[in-house]
């Protein structure tokens, strides 16, 4: 489960980097209840989307070049160094050297064999996001891959992840976690390309946890954003739905199942 007993391996921290922040601060406002705090002049526009005055994320307008809208996961790395070789000797790449962060942390930004970004964050006075796994924050990640054995050697190599395989009504799903952590510290999961006719490209796909899925669904068109795929209840792990925001960042929905006795 995620938490924010941060380990290494563990997802730590997001961001969507957006065409439009103000259109994002009032799409996710409307949606989570999200409230958007600057992180300061020095900052360059950079900022938190806060739960009832927690960060559940955050936030900045980027640049074409910078490539187009979409969410970031951050793993925990006790050295961003370290973690940025390792990643480089499994065969993925750098694509922002390690760099300090204000003296809050020290973040990079990698990319897996098959060219999937994601992130560093190297704990400094900031720990992480102040909630996960309550409505309105992180609850899941979803690594969207074409080659799951090659994705589970990477992170393995990189970030010392485990995978597990689980079956589910409809087939079997492989599951993460940090190492050592057992079931009990999954997180996420890693889906084959080929079996999800909804993903056209390899990423890490962040999941929010909603008290109604369905609820959730239609606020998020009216505030403009878009249904990939529609509120599909899931045995024994709740109701989804893969939503974009109105400048095309992806992210899903889930109301989770109560845990099973």
């Amino acid at each position: 489960m995620l938490t924010t007993r941060f380990v290494n391996g563990a997802p730590n921290w997001l961001d969507v980097g957006t065409s439009d922040i103000d259109g994002a601060i009032s799409f996710y406002g409307g949606l989570f209840g999200w409230r958007f705090q600057s992180a300061g002049p020095d900052a360059g526009g950079y900022g938190f989307f806060q739960l009832d005055g927690r960060t559940a994320a955050g936030g900045m307008q980027t640049t074409p070049e910078q490539g187009p809208p979409s969410w970031t996961v951050y793993f925990q790395s006790g050295n961003a160094e370290a973690t940025a070789k390792a990643a480089e000797q499994a065969h993925g790449s750098v694509l922002m050297q390690p760099m300090d962060v204000m003296g809050e942390g020290h973040m990079a930004i990698l990319a897996d064999k098959a060219g999937v970004p994601f992130g560093i964050w190297q704990p400094g006075r900031t720990r992480g996001v102040d909630v996960a796994n309550e409505a309105g924050a992180l609850s899941w990640v979803e690594l969207y891959t074409p080659d799951i054995a090659a994705a589970a050697w990477f992170y393995h190599e990189t970030l010392g992840l485990e995978t597990a395989a689980v079956d589910f009504p409809g087939g079997t799903y492989t599951t993460v976690n940090p190492a050592g952590g057992g079931e009990d510290s999954m997180f996420g999961g890693i889906v084959p390309l080929a079996d999800d006719p909804s993903e056209d490209r390899a990423y890490w796909l962040p999941y929010f946890e909603v008290a109604d899925a369905d609820a959730t669904v239609a606020r998020a068109q009216e505030l403009g954003g878009e249904i990939r795929v529609p509120a599909t209840d899931i045995e024994g792990v709740g109701r989804f739905a893969k939503l974009a925001d109105p400048y095309g960042a992806r992210f899903a929905v889930i109301r989770s199942a109560p845990p099973q006795t």
